[in-house]
């Protein structure tokens, strides 16, 4: 069984409406409940930037400080963690009119946020990724992203490395600087990292499926049959890697003319998108009513969360948002043991405590009411 991590402090200075907060947990869940505006999502947000990245809303660092404040803000968290107690601070200063992000490992400066990975994992599910299954294929690629990170720490650098590789390339080809030796580095450069991308979410998306397909009959949430396209279709992930960087790194080579007249790179894997159908009605999610891709959704990080768990031996923490809303009681209390099951800590939100009634004293209840915490 998986090892159970969790936060047992949590204190926050000037982040969003939070001009001073203090939680003491005792590893149960925590369910945060509140009106609307209250701040509930605004304490899950500063929770997500325990994990390396731009929090569960994605905002620049600017937009998180307090209005009002020195426009920097600060976390602090204890953590049961993957490699032991530890005391994880990161916050951010302003440097030259630059806002940047600091982060401390038990009073330690870090040299990179990627060092949180080896004390927790996390995901989120969030209203704002009600729509991913009809939305644009970049928001796939990277709640796809997300969920190869939580099993494959390696793989946000190497998608920020092809990034800058590729905006290498398009500029000397913007420019019409066609110099061999140049594009060529970086083409050998962007073909090992882009396989070694493809190849890790193919690999994540094969033993997700695989989960999904032994669960299918305890899961109280429709099953998803999962497929990548947009890169490389016509080869297949079965090729050896090598064979597969060198067949595009020729591509690259070939499209050398026609990457310069579009402005930007048109083949990679930051074209693949992610596909999702409900395997039940045979129909793409996008199709899907709204309740159904909820589901199918939850359904997703659910069964993520347990491959997760399985591949490090940690459960990862979970945050809910609105988790309860749209469920009847019946469907509330059958997630409500999925998520217990799955033995980490989980925060979520709801207007109504009624609604987590079916917890019972598996979770801590706090209510917020603009900015402040009351038990």
């Amino acid at each position: 069984m998986a090892q159970k991590t969790f936060i047992t402090r949590l204190k926050l200075t000037d982040f969003r409406n939070y001009a001073q907060a203090s939680l003491s947990l005792d590893g149960r869940h925590v369910v945060l409940t509140g009106n609307n505006g209250s701040g509930k999502t605004n304490l899950m947000e500063a929770v997500s930037f325990l994990s390396p990245g731009r929090g569960l809303r994605r905002a620049t660092l600017p937009e998180v400080a307090r209005v009002g404040s020195f426009g920097s803000f600060s976390i602090f968290a204890s953590l049961e963690g993957m490699a032991g107690d530890v005391d994880v601070g990161t916050g951010t200063e302003v440097q030259d009119e630059t806002t940047v992000r600091r982060l401390r490992l038990n009073g330690a400066p870090s040299r990179s946020v990627d060092e949180l990975t080896d004390h927790v994992r996390m995901l989120w599910l969030t209203p704002a990724m009600d729509g991913l299954f009809t939305g644009s294929s970049s928001e796939r690629r990277r709640f796809l992203d997300r969920l190869v990170l939580s099993i494959d720490p390696a793989h946000g650098r190497r998608a920020s490395d092809f990034e800058r590789a590729m905006r290498s390339r398009n500029r000397l080809l913007g420019e019409g600087r066609f110099d061999p030796s140049w594009l060529s580095g970086l083409e050998q450069q962007m073909a090992a990292l882009g396989i070694a991308m493809a190849l890790a979410r193919h690999e994540m998306m094969r033993l997700l499926s695989s989960l999904i397909d032994q669960r299918r009959d305890d899961v109280p949430f429709p099953v998803a049959d999962l497929a990548l396209s947009g890169f490389l279709d016509d080869v297949g992930m079965e090729t050896p890697a090598i064979d597969l960087e060198d067949l595009y790194r020729e591509r690259l080579a070939m499209q050398r003319g026609r990457d310069a007249s579009a402005g930007r790179t048109l083949e990679g894997p930051h074209r693949s998108d992610l596909l999702v159908r409900h395997r039940d009605k045979d129909m793409e999610a996008a199709r899907c009513s709204t309740g159904e891709q909820k589901a199918l959704l939850v359904g997703l990080i659910l069964a993520h969360a347990e491959l997760v768990a399985t591949m490090t031996g940690f459960a990862p923490i979970l945050l809910l948002d609105e988790i309860a809303a749209h469920l009847d009681e019946g469907r509330r209390a059958a997630l409500f043991d999925r998520i217990d099951a799955l033995g980490g800590q989980a925060f979520m939100t709801g207007t109504d405590v009624q609604m987590f009634s079916s917890l019972g004293q598996r979770a801590q209840y706090i209510g917020v009411d603009d900015g402040k915490l009351l038990p």
